[in-house]
């Protein structure tokens, strides 16, 4: 190999090493989420109304420096009003309303399984639009992490099936999946923090409109909240939900996805469940099970195998 070839090669590979990292990120400060909803939802606020605020407070919070990012080049925010609209619509607004009404009708455990199913449509969607075949390293990857998602979420015990529920969870996934292709496809016009603001807004608008017309509960209250062993005011929960788990993970994840693509993101992103676990044992005091530690260890190598499928076909 010639060293130019070697730079080619290395200056390829680098940037994705680089995106894998932003990927766990985005998966680690997406997963505690949980723990700071779980301090709202516990002092009485709905879902929908945690799920609201959190869009529209990012969305303020966002504001600025996207505006210094466009400089008045409101032209690109015209251009790029599909994979806006696409992303606020499906991969935040309708991702998260599926989901929560998923949990209405089945157990937290099946709901999240459902809603990560999406590396699996993506896979099945590029091989509908490739009509290749996937390869093997990637269906045992798909495999390994499915099974590694189901011991995460500790699914054991009885669980509440039901249909209608079902298809909720599925319509998580396709707005998952859609998240990640939208956040995948490269456009220099399109800055990631354009992007996460125009859909955070949509996101808000979707879910305020859900409310109003009584589709989603909306309720929340403003007293102290118990968080961490703590007692708290309400907004530093809130806060956190909104800058650490919206703010810089959605930026984070459109960054990531951008660099790595829509398979491989999707699998990383597989990982949230498994950060979500050990937030929530550090932050909540809720220890995960040998069976929850043994499925992160399958998801962290189904996602390698994935991984090692991508490079092998550069």
């Amino acid at each position: 190999m010639s060293t130019q070839t070697t730079h080619r090669v290395h200056g390829a590979t680098h940037p994705a090493a680089t995106g894998v990292w932003i990927a766990l990120f985005s998966s680690a400060v997406f997963g505690i989420s949980g723990s700071f909803a779980t301090s709202l939802l516990e002092a009485g606020w709905s879902s929908g109304a945690a799920v609201a605020a959190r869009m529209l407070g990012a969305f303020l919070v966002l504001l600025v420096p996207t505006l210094l990012v466009l400089r008045g080049r409101w032209e690109s925010v015209a251009a790029n009003w599909k994979p806006i609209l696409l992303f606020g619509v499906f991969g935040v607004g309708i991702c998260q309303f599926a989901y929560f009404q998923a949990v209405g009708r089945l157990s937290v455990g099946v709901a999240l399984l459902l809603e990560y199913m999406a590396p699996v449509l993506i896979v099945l969607a590029l091989w509908a639009h490739t009509r290749r075949v996937p390869r093997v390293l990637t269906i045992a990857g798909t495999v390994a992490s499915l099974a590694g998602l189901v011991l995460v979420l500790d699914l054991t015990g009885p669980q509440r099936v039901d249909p209608i529920g079902v298809l909720w969870g599925l319509g998580a996934a396709v707005g998952l999946a859609v998240y990640f292709f939208v956040t995948a496809k490269a456009n220099e016009s399109l800055p990631p923090l354009v992007l996460a603001t125009g859909g955070l807004l949509v996101g808000a608008v979707l879910m305020f409109l859900l409310g109003a017309t009584r589709l989603l509960p909306f309720t929340a209250t403003f007293g102290p909240v118990g968080f961490a062993g703590f007692e708290t005011p309400w907004w530093v929960a809130l806060a956190g939900l909104v800058i650490l788990a919206t703010v810089l993970a959605y930026v984070s994840g459109i960054m990531a996805a951008r660099s790595l693509g829509s398979k491989v993101a999707s699998f990383i992103s597989l990982t949230e469940v498994l950060f979500a676990v050990l937030w929530a044992w550090l932050l909540l005091g809720q220890l995960p099970a040998p069976i929850q530690l043994l499925g992160g260890v399958a998801i962290v190598g189904g996602v390698l195998l994935v991984r090692a499928d991508e490079l092998k076909g550069l």
